[in-house]
């Protein structure tokens, strides 16, 4: 990690900042999701930085990103991650997704295929509109403000129970991510998100849906019918893995990650 440089570029009205690896590699965006930051995805970059120029970019109302009032709907975040690839003046890029990141991937994926090579999509959240409704009227929010007030190591405590076979390191940036995180963030979770069948339907290049186990997000079900509406989506499963399961089986992850980026047959 000690070249690894940071930065911040102006796009859509707002400052991004990011971490990048660096080195006259294939460039990957790495996208986290919501409360988290691109600092969160450190475990696997140590794995892959040694392939691709790794750059972690830190979303609107997260980590040291503008975070303004509003603005936080997925084609807000979709036109950001645009706006970042075309400051950076890189070639094709990849494209990494978790969660929140995942959705915002496929929609940028889905408008501007000229701006990518491959995408990565983890776990994304593809919801139905009544699960959508059900994650916008709980409680997410209001544990958040909870959150905001205690401290770094109150939180990372919590995680260590919740998730005793995750990093040390990996659990303490995610609970400073946390606390980097604005309120106003949640907005996100407002419906509707895009329809994600009509997305992925309409992505151009080679994608790899990566999915966990019951306690994830897509379903091996959807998966399989994503499968089917477009031919260029391959997916694999992390099946002892939750919705965090880059953080939880972070080698198993990059195993996959690895052999779809150097896979030929695509």
């Amino acid at each position: 990690m000690k070249n690894w440089s940071t930065g911040c570029c102006e796009t859509n009205g707002i400052n991004m900042h990011f971490t990048r690896t660096g080195g006259n590699k294939p460039p990957v965006i790495l996208m986290h999701g919501l409360t988290a930051n691109g600092a969160c995805w450190t475990e696997v970059a140590h794995h892959l930085e040694g392939d691709f120029d790794l750059i972690m970019p830190d979303a609107r109302g997260h980590g040291g990103s503008s975070k303004p009032a509003a603005g936080y709907c997925y084609q807000d975040h979709a036109n950001d991650v645009v706006g970042l690839l075309q400051a950076l003046l890189l070639p094709p890029a990849i494209l990494v997704g978790h969660s929140m990141g995942g959705m915002t991937a496929a929609l940028v994926a889905s408008r501007h295929p000229e701006l990518l090579d491959r995408l990565i999509l983890a776990d994304p959240t593809f919801l139905s509109l009544d699960v959508q409704r059900q994650v916008h009227e709980s409680n997410a929010a209001d544990q958040h403000r909870h959150y905001l007030n205690m401290t770094g190591e109150e939180i990372a405590a919590e995680s260590r129970v919740k998730h005793p076979n995750r990093s040390e390191e990996t659990t303490e940036l995610i609970a400073k991510a946390r606390l980097q995180t604005s309120i106003d963030a949640f907005e996100v979770l407002t419906p509707p998100n895009p329809d994600f069948i009509q997305v992925v339907s309409a992505i151009e290049i080679p994608t790899l849906l990566i999915i966990g186990g019951p306690t994830g997000v897509v379903s091996p079900e959807v998966a399989a019918s994503l499968q089917r509406i477009n031919p260029r989506l391959q997916t694999a499963q992390i099946p002892e893995a939750g919705h965090g399961l880059h953080y939880d089986h972070p080698e198993h992850f990059v195993k996959l990650v690895k052999a779809f980026l150097h896979s030929n047959n695509l």
